[in-house]
């Protein structure tokens, strides 16, 4: 039996000795819009160390307990591979660097802000929860080896739920949103002349349906310019909207958010590139 490593294998044990931030951070940090590039930065730190072994890594998915499937056909698929994930082939820009992590038994975490506004009316946040999950961030390929804001091109979490729970999600979309229609958001802002009071207004709403897989929804969050509460005076410009797309096929979903610049028209043609790779673990079959 031999006994020295080869290229590939100290590579992969160097990678495991590698003190990298918790990939629930690195999720928590994506799903928000204003920690984006928070996000850029984790990664700019990791490939300053290993930046050929992110690219170069094989991606595999971690072993999972496969549960005992009833004899027939087509036998019921329960892990969720990198197969059913967007691929770098389903964007238009080369992708320099793809994050992806695996969980068990989490809620199905439409926007961050969306709970907020739910739970501070004294409602639930109305998220399910699903059997499994796997996520994954595409970046563009950054300038002199330099990641810089912007460069998170697609985040994108795919769920496995039980399959009247997936139904559910989707049928009750509308009452989700109804309570963030016109979401009034104060908050203490502190700038070199003082402390500020300041108010947003968030208008959620479903602006698209039904346009790919079982079912298909782009939610579009809307955003007033930050008011100064006690003299009215407005700062900056109004941000640009905040965009998802929730798409199903079976019994998984899939959330999408793109860049800042991002348009409906390019999520939804990425949300209808994800049903075409979801296909890979739904049940039933495609």
């Amino acid at each position: 039996m031999r006994d020295d490593p080869t290229f590939v294998e100290r590579i992969q044990r160097d990678l495991r000795d590698a003190r990298w931030l918790a990939p629930e951070e690195i999720r928590s940090r994506g799903r928000r819009r204003s920690q984006r590039k928070i996000v850029v930065a984790t990664v700019v730190l990791a490939l300053a160390g290993f930046s050929a072994v992110a690219v170069a890594a094989p991606r595999t998915s971690p072993p999972l307990v496969q549960p005992a499937a009833a004899p027939s056909a087509s036998p019921t698929r329960h892990e969720i591979t990198t197969d059913a994930l967007l691929q770098p082939a389903d964007l238009p820009q080369p992708v320099y660097v793809q994050l992806s992590q695996a969980g068990l038994g989490e809620p199905v975490r439409l926007e961050d802000t969306l709970g907020h506004c739910r739970t501070s009316q004294g409602r639930s946040d109305g998220w399910q929860m699903s059997i499994l999950s796997r996520s994954q961030t595409l970046m563009r390929k950054p300038t002199q080896g330099v990641l810089v804001p912007g460069d998170a091109l697609v985040m994108q979490d795919l769920f496995r739920l039980e399959p009247q729970t997936a139904r559910q999600l989707f049928t009750g979309l509308d009452d989700l949103v109804a309570p963030c229609a016109e979401w009034r958001s104060v908050e203490k802002w502190e700038t070199a002349d003082g402390t500020h009071i300041m108010e947003v207004i968030h208008r959620w709403a479903v602006v698209q349906r039904g346009f790919a897989g079982d079912d298909a929804a782009i939610l579009r969050d809307s955003v007033t310019a930050p008011r100064d509460v006690q003299t009215g005076q407005t700062f900056g410009n109004a941000p640009p909207p905040t965009l998802l797309a929730v798409v199903r096929v079976g019994d998984t979903v899939s959330l999408l958010r793109i860049a800042d610049d991002g348009t409906e028209a390019k999520l939804r043609q990425l949300a209808v590139a994800a049903v075409a790779r979801m296909c890979a673990a739904a049940n039933p079959a495609c």
